[in-house]
């Protein structure tokens, strides 16, 4: 049991996550210093005002790029992809607002192959995702591959977002379809 806790700690300290499943690292996000320290060390871009509370998940922290003012609120989950290379980054621009619940994916699970078990067809290619400055996403947004959310747009909480949203309007349903603009 020593053995695996001592493995367990050295994966949560190395590995490129964070969240509750990491308890060797997930108490330091309740104090606002430890959590900056580590945030730093673990994200792509992590400036001092942005903040990852405790309850939240990132996967592949090294491609997540938060900028000023974004703070990341419990049950959030921020998969990038761990595969080398650019593509299944996830960039959130500065002033960006999301609520609890946000789900942000750059991959899914092939199912285009009819002989083989969808389980045993591995992913689809990553895409990057964008969170332009000043959007903000509602409580419990999914938000898929490839996709853009414009500047200074609004995503309705609990909606699905499958493909990129223009700036300055406001997005809602499932799929999510531009409901009214803000110009």
């Amino acid at each position: 049991m020593i053995k695996e806790l001592l493995n367990k700690r050295k994966f949560d300290i190395y590995s490129d996550r964070l969240g509750p499943d990491c308890p060797f690292t997930h108490w330091r996000l309740y104090f606002k210093k430890t959590m900056q320290l580590l945030c730093k060390q673990k994200f792509k871009h992590f400036p001092d005002s942005a903040e990852f509370r405790a309850g939240a998940y990132a996967i592949a922290c090294s491609k997540i790029y938060l900028g000023e003012n974004v703070i990341i609120r419990p049950n959030t989950m921020i998969f990038a992809d761990p595969r080398e290379g650019d593509a299944g980054s996830v960039i959130i621009e500065n002033n960006v607002m999301l609520g609890s619940g946000v789900h942000i994916y750059v991959g899914n699970h092939r199912f285009d192959l009819a002989n083989k078990n969808i389980i045993d067809q591995g992913h689809s290619p990553a895409q990057t995702v964008v969170l332009k400055e000043g959007c903000w996403l509602g409580a419990n947004v999914v938000v898929l591959p490839g996709v853009t959310i414009g500047k200074n747009s609004v995503v309705g909480a609990g909606s699905i977002v499958t493909k990129s949203v223009p700036d300055r309007v406001i997005v809602a349903g499932n799929p999510a379809k531009v409901i009214k603009n803000l110009l």
